[in-house]
Order: C-alpha cells, then structure tokens, then sequence
C-alpha cells in the first residue's frame, strides 16, 4: 500500500476526523522533526515567511510554548495573541476576530478554547489554517499524537497493546483524542474512574470501562494518568482527594502489580500526591518529560504538513 505524503485538509481540528494514514504521516514527519530539533542548530528555512499566531482562551505552557518553538525551527514567524489584551475583552465575537486576523496576512491561527468546537468554528469562517490545541471538553489533538508518538517510540507499536486511561476522563479532552488515535491504530484502551467520572457513551468511540484499576493495571503496557480537572467540574464527584488517591491514584504499592516494562504517562500538569506520587511521577517507567520533548517535533510536524511542506518519506 502506498504512503500518504500529505494531509488533504486545511485544518487539523480533532483525531476523530484523520485517517489512518494521515495519522501515521503526521507520526513519520514528527520522526524526522525530532531529528531536525536535536541538532546544534535546530533550524530549517522550510516556513521562511510564513505567519502564525497562538490565540489562547486558556492558560498554557506546555502546548503554547512547544508550537512557538517548533514554528522558529520551521523558521516561521509567531505571535501570541493574549485574549487579555485583545478585542475580545470588548465584546468582539470570535468570528470577527479571527476575519480581522486573517486580513493581516496571517497564514495559521493556533486556537485553544474553553467552548468545545470554537476551533471548528474559527476555521469554518476563515480561508488560513486552524489547529486545535484544545476545546472544551472535546479534543486535544496534538497531545494525543504526542503520547501516541511516544508510546511508538517506546514499544515500535501501539497495535494490540493495552493502553489504560486513568482518572478525570468527563472532564478530558485529551482522553478522546488519546482513545480516537489508539483505537484506530489497532490498541486496547480501557478507561478507569470513578463512575462519576466516566462519561456515558464512552465505549462507542472504542473504549472499555472499568472502575477498577487494581485489576486493570496486571497486563496493562502503558497507564495514562489524567488530574482532576477542579477548574471544568462542579463538586461531590468523589468523597475526598485521600480517597481518590487511594482507589485511583498511582503509587508504588499499586505499581508492584504492573508489568516490569509499564510506561507510565501524564499530558501535564501533575497534580503530585492525587494522580501519582512523585516516586512513581520521577521514576524509571516515566516518559512524562519525553512527551513534552516530543510535543515540539509532533507539532512541528503538523505545522510543516499544513503550511506547505512536502513530504519526501
């Protein structure tokens, strides 16, 4: 079968909506991407003239940062539009905003939001590209190619292996976008929680439920743990932070039961002590900062097949 050498989209919104091949493209061209970011001096004039701006409804580090250094590898020009200090504090609804950027000569606009589809809504009024870096409670699919990448690297396959997805997954985007990735290449995705943080429907998108994460964690190949997300939740999801901890947090008793080889995930930022104690969060099953490493080249890899790159793999 051949390749697929480019993504026929304008945006990159959601892993609901990619194929598998696009999948594999985009997880190709980030290889080649963490080999540009590795060098002495990490910069390609691929982008060279190229705009693109960073607007965030929502607090960020890790996927903020990770796009305006992936776009200055790719030599490409990046503003970050702080929605403090924009029109938007004034009334001006999205969609003017975005026509306004447009007309400046903008060729991308990075758009994390806290209603879910205000990315598909950016990108459905506007001619430039729209990436998602997270709506509301829907996707964030960057983060999911980056643990999907990671894992890759980890075991050279996610097909067939069990993937746990561990806490908050109502309230988390990056579950679905984990759980629409991993499933189309072929893993296991179980999630666990506690019911009131399973949303219902959830095995429709291709995810197994189960509240017991003692007997989930046995044959598990990699454990997703996701924080409770305080901010998006009304309260009495659960009797108390201790006893979360105890039934769903990661430790190193329950840890005594996984697989010697388990690799251990987190999309940030941990909340130490709730999901996973820091023994186990800067232990030797960890890949927690190797995800942020390669959030730059996933990133970069979507930026540099949506803007025009050609793909030679």
């Amino acid at each position: 079968m051949n390749k697929v050498k480019s993504l026929n989209r304008k945006d990159l919104l959601g892993l609901k909506d990619l194929s598998v091949d696009e999948i594999k493209l985009i997880l190709r061209t980030a290889r080649s991407m963490k080999e540009v970011a590795a060098r002495p001096i990490p910069k390609v004039p691929t982008l060279l003239g190229k705009h693109i701006i960073t607007f965030f409804f929502e607090a960020s580090t890790r996927t903020r940062t990770s796009f305006n250094m992936a776009a200055k590898i790719l030599s490409a020009n990046i503003t970050n539009v702080a929605v403090s200090s924009s029109s938007v504090v004034k009334g001006e609804n999205l969609i003017d905003t975005i026509k306004n950027l447009e007309v400046m000569g903008v060729d991308a606009i990075i758009m994390r939001h806290s209603m879910a589809g205000a990315p598909h809504l950016a990108a459905k009024n506007s001619k430039v590209v729209v990436i998602n870096a997270g709506d509301g409670f829907n996707e964030h699919p960057t983060q999911g190619l980056l643990d999907i990448f990671t894992m890759k690297e980890k075991k050279g396959s996610v097909r067939g292996k069990k993937v746990l997805i561990v806490g908050d997954i109502s309230h988390s985007r990056v579950a679905r976008s984990n759980i629409w990735g991993l499933t189309k290449l072929g893993a296991k995705v179980v999630v666990v929680g506690p019911p009131t943080m399973i949303p219902e429907g959830i095995e429709k998108m291709g995810a197994r439920v189960s509240y017991d994460f003692d007997k989930e964690i046995v044959d598990a190949d990699f454990i997703n743990m996701l924080r409770i997300q305080m901010e998006r939740q009304g309260k009495g999801l659960f009797p108390s932070i201790e006893e979360y901890a105890q039934l769903y947090g990661l430790n190193a008793e329950r840890m005594k039961k996984a697989k010697p080889d388990v690799v251990v995930m987190h999309p940030g930022p941990i909340n130490r002590g709730v999901e996973i104690t820091s023994e186990i969060a800067d232990g030797l099953n960890n890949v927690i900062l190797e995800q942020v490493t390669n959030g730059v080249a996933v990133r970069a890899a979507l930026l540099f097949l949506l803007l025009g790159g050609k793909n030679s793999d």
